[in-house]
């Protein structure tokens, strides 16, 4: 029988780490003291890494059972609007904290509305080259030109709200804490995501300062932000003259012949300066709805969406939608659940501002090619918003014709129906090319600043998404 040697038992006895990581021989008391210090400090950082690594481990977990939704289109298409109006459904005490902040926006959207009307009337009048006290010319609209009287009435006007005009750049400056972009179109102000809470910060840091000291009226009387107190006083003292201006005859005239070229927002809160220049205004949830701010990187917003006796968390990314923002959205890709792709079909007489000669219904469609051709994306819920209805139904009444700037357009009639119908085809056209899985798009037309109209839409979306998400989670 066959015997295997035996291992010869250790010297020491036992295992040799025991004694080389033990204390050593001779020890003092004050060593052994530190010693023991040390070790449970070590221990300490060792039990925090530890819980790190768990925690991590359980967002993960948590992370991939989330819902990730992604908010695509260009820029002022009307993704943020829609950001807020979720928020105003799944977080509403959310989004009504935030109205205080959206103040010195909503001022810099008035303040930059009426510096583009002076700006316009300015420019117009370098173009007239005749007599003005003779009548205007009915062959050439470069013979166009303002009376005496009218002019007049301009330069007061414009002198009376020099006061107000000169804060637009202290007010952008406040806004973009310095933040330049370049590239990303002619006069735009960005924010970083977040600046809601930086807002509020300047804020606590300027209560009390300067012009907006407490002077014993009620909360609502001071604003304890120096800079928004001193547009509002700026704002209550040119109110009249705001009102003069934004119906003046000649800045209707201009208007309707393009030469004063106003941001969609703009109409909304020249029509509501009554009451935007009260003293204590609070901007209204509609007033936040139709504010206008460009972020610049990825806004994040989570909430809770409850069905069926499920309660899921849902993600949603609001990202940039500029041309030199575009290249940030592929990280968003890969594991997200839904995208609503949101394409403005009321600007079809718009050119980028990044790109003077690009179209930007052409611009949406190019890039919704983009994203439906994506293979990252080729199994991701698709909605499609072809949202600014409301604008583009007014811009058609005016007789902006589509075919002066859509050739392909044709001899078709100027009409909400067959425009809409038109662009929309257009769009399924282009998904349809891209789409050998055959995936649904889900197609709804929109005015995300409509309330009512677009929370209906919101929950049947949300509804779908939901739904397509237990799918491919097997658990219906």
């Amino acid at each position: 029988m066959l015997r295997a040697n035996q291992r010869p038992p250790s010297v020491l006895g036992d295992d040799p780490f025991s004694h080389a990581l033990g204390p050593p021989a001779y020890e003092s008391d004050y060593e052994r003291h530190a010693r023991l210090e040390r070790e449970i400090e070590a221990k300490r950082i060792s039990d925090r890494i530890d819980d790190e690594i768990r925690r991590d481990k359980e967002r993960f977990k948590r992370a991939k059972q989330d819902v990730k939704l992604l908010l695509l289109g260009q820029a002022e298409s009307g993704k943020s609007t829609l950001q807020k109006q979720f928020q105003l459904l799944h977080s509403p005490a959310s989004l009504d904290a935030e109205r205080a902040s959206w103040k010195i926006v909503i001022f810099y959207n008035v303040v930059h509305a009426i510096r583009s009307i002076l700006n316009g009337l300015e420019n117009w009048g370098h173009l007239v080259h005749q007599d003005l006290s003779q009548p205007r010319s009915n062959s050439s609209e470069e013979g166009e030109s303002f009376t005496p009287v009218t002019r007049s009435s301009i330069t007061q006007l414009r002198l009376r709200l020099t006061a107000l005009v000169a804060v637009e750049q202290v007010l952008a400056d406040r806004l973009s804490g310095g933040l330049k972009i370049t590239g990303g179109g002619k006069n735009g102000v960005y924010v970083r995501s977040g600046w809601q809470v930086t807002t509020q910060v300047s804020v606590t840091r300027n209560k009390g300062k300067g012009k907006a000291r407490s002077t014993g009226n009620t909360p609502e009387d001071t604003d304890p932000d120096e800079l928004i107190a001193d547009v509002a006083r700026r704002l209550q003292i040119a109110r009249d003259d705001i009102i003069s201006l934004h119906n003046h005859p000649a800045v209707a005239k201009l208007l309707d012949k393009k030469k004063i070229r106003l941001e969609e927002w703009s109409e909304f809160f020249l029509d509501q300066i009554n009451r935007i220049a009260e003293r204590g205004y609070v901007p209204t949830i509609d007033d936040v709805l139709h504010a206008r701010i460009q972020t610049i990187g990825i806004a994040e917003h989570a909430f809770v969406v409850q069905h069926n006796n499920r309660t899921v968390q849902w993600r949603m990314y609001d990202v940039g939608g500029a041309r030199g923002q575009r290249h940030t959205w592929a990280p968003f890709f890969d594991d997200a659940n839904a995208i609503i792709y949101v394409a403005p079909i009321s600007a079809y007489d718009q050119y980028l501002e990044e790109d003077p000669l690009t179209n930007r219904i052409e611009d949406s469609i190019q890039l919704f090619s983009q994203i439906c051709a994506n293979k990252l994306l080729k199994n991701v819920h698709l909605v499609l918003f072809l949202n600014k209805t409301d604008l583009l139904k007014k811009k058609l009444a005016r007789g902006t014709r589509v075919s002066k700037y859509i050739t392909s357009y044709g001899k078709r009639p100027n009409e909400y129906e067959a425009v809409s119908n038109y662009f929309k085809t257009h769009f399924v056209q282009v998904h349809r090319s891209n789409n050998p899985g055959q995936r649904v798009l889900y197609i709804h037309m929109t005015s995300v600043v409509d309330t009512k109209a677009t929370q209906t839409v919101i929950i049947n979306v949300r509804d779908s998404i939901f739904r397509g998400y237990l799918k491919d989670a097997a658990l219906v």
